[in-house]
């Protein structure tokens, strides 16, 4: 499939459960459109950016050692994602890189997921608590730097300050998970 035929495909993805899978399993099955699926995505200001972010997240929370060859590509352009719909699912790609690399579980993630990566997911989240972004995508934040902060000593004091600084200001949602977090750093 060439990029023109994706892109066209990505026309059909639409918020569903059942349109997001059957791409996701699409792409699973033919990793070769990954590296095209990717450079769609990051084609920042072209709204399709999004329905590839979609189909990019669903394929990671599926299969996350697929995103591996890519970690560089993906890590290099987190931080140029501004569109709402997008940001999201980059938020929870980044959230279950982290999940898997310090999860107890085997992952070959923890093999590749080098510290030069890391630091592009530690600073995309941190972009994302100080910027104004919805609920969804602080919250995977929230959860990636708290684990990061496990390695990174310096990261627990910084997210403390931030979730403390707009704690009042924020949603329930964003309270809720705030507490949890906080809770847990001060452990």
């Amino acid at each position: 499939m060439t990029k023109a035929e994706l892109y066209k495909e990505l026309g059909y993805v639409n918020h569903s459960r059942e349109k997001r899978l059957h791409y996701a399993n699409l792409v699973i099955g033919n990793p070769d459109l990954i590296p095209i699926l990717l450079d769609i995505l990051f084609d920042v200001d072209d709204k399709i950016s999004c329905r590839a972010a979609w189909v990019f997240e669903f394929m990671c929370s599926k299969d996350i050692e697929a995103i591996i060859p890519y970690l560089d590509t993906f890590t290099e352009n987190i931080s140029k994602v501004h569109l709402d719909p997008a940001v999201r699912p980059i938020a929870k790609i980044c959230e279950l890189l982290t999940m898997a690399y310090y999860g107890k579980a085997e992952s070959k993630i923890k093999k590749h997921l080098s510290p030069k990566h890391k630091e592009k997911i530690t600073e995309a989240c941190f972009d994302w608590m100080i910027n104004d972004e919805k609920i969804a995508p602080k919250a995977y934040s929230m959860n990636s730097l708290f684990l990061l902060g496990n390695e990174y000593d310096w990261v627990h004091p910084e997210l403390a300050i931030i979730l403390e600084r707009d704690f009042q200001m924020q949603s329930s949602g964003f309270k809720a998970r705030a507490r949890h977090i906080l809770k847990k750093i001060k452990k």
